[in-house]
């Protein structure tokens, strides 16, 4: 394979690359949202500078892709803290989970996601919307709401999933070192809102030690919301670069 062939393929094995080369377009996004409180020194110790934090709200979140280009369907969940930077509110991505490698391994190498492999279910059960993760064999979270009990705003359901979203992107070099690391940016675009509800929550967190989602403990839920949607993502777009020293 010649220079300019291999300098065309994105990722590796070059003959069988690890994702699509496809921009996604996700239809028919299914969101289940617990927004909770939790305790502000528990994220002081994983929200990165310079972001900061306000309200110690953290958003707990199951989403179901039912249709996405390249990636076919799969489940993603995990969880979103409630940041500002430079004046900007938005949310910090902590951690998300999911059972499709293609979309794993294009979330952390063409962008920033913190993606890794789990078994998250977004289902109804007699009357409730229910979300679980587990990992491995055992169970980490477990998210229920009352199935559809009440309409939410569909410009109040917007405004919550397309905060921009703040990253970490961090690249080791070969002795082990940081070779990128990077604070990006993203948000989401085209948004159709098909439909929207809200309704009483509950959100259990177990402890795990490779998925320490309880490492953020549930003190109050919020709120709740139940989402349907199109999208798309956005490109990332760097906006604080750790290496440089001007910037501390």
């Amino acid at each position: 394979m010649k220079i300019e062939d291999v300098r065309r393929h994105p990722t590796t094995p070059l003959t069988i690359p690890a994702y699509p080369p496809v921009m996604p377009w996700f239809t028919d996004r299914e969101y289940l949202n617990i927004v909770y409180r939790t305790d502000r020194d528990a994220l002081r110790a994983v929200v990165p500078e310079p972001l900061e934090i306000e309200e110690p709200l953290v958003r707990f979140e199951i989403m179901k892709m039912n249709d996405v280009t390249g990636y076919g369907p799969y489940t993603e969940g995990g969880q979103a803290i409630q940041v500002s930077f430079d004046g900007e509110r938005g949310e910090y991505l902590h951690a998300m989970y999911l059972e499709n490698f293609p979309a794993t391994a294009a979330g952390r190498e063409v962008s920033a996601y913190p993606k890794v492999m789990a078994a998250p279910k977004l289902y109804v059960d007699n009357g409730v919307l229910v979300g679980t993760l587990d990992y491995s064999t055992l169970r980490v979270a477990t998210a229920t709401m009352g199935y559809k009990h009440y309409e939410l705003d569909k410009r109040a359901a917007k405004a919550e999933i397309t905060v921009p979203t703040f990253m970490l992107k961090t690249i080791p070099g070969y002795d082990g070192t940081p070779r990128v690391q990077e604070l990006v940016r993203t948000e989401i675009t085209d948004v159709v809102v098909k439909a929207a509800y809200t309704a009483p929550a509950r959100l259990q967190l177990f402890q795990h030690v490779l998925a320490p989602l309880a490492d953020l403990p549930v003190l109050e839920v919020v709120s709740a919301s139940h989402i349907l949607t199109d999208l798309a993502l956005a490109p990332a777009k760097p906006v604080f670069d750790y290496l440089k020293e001007d910037n501390r």
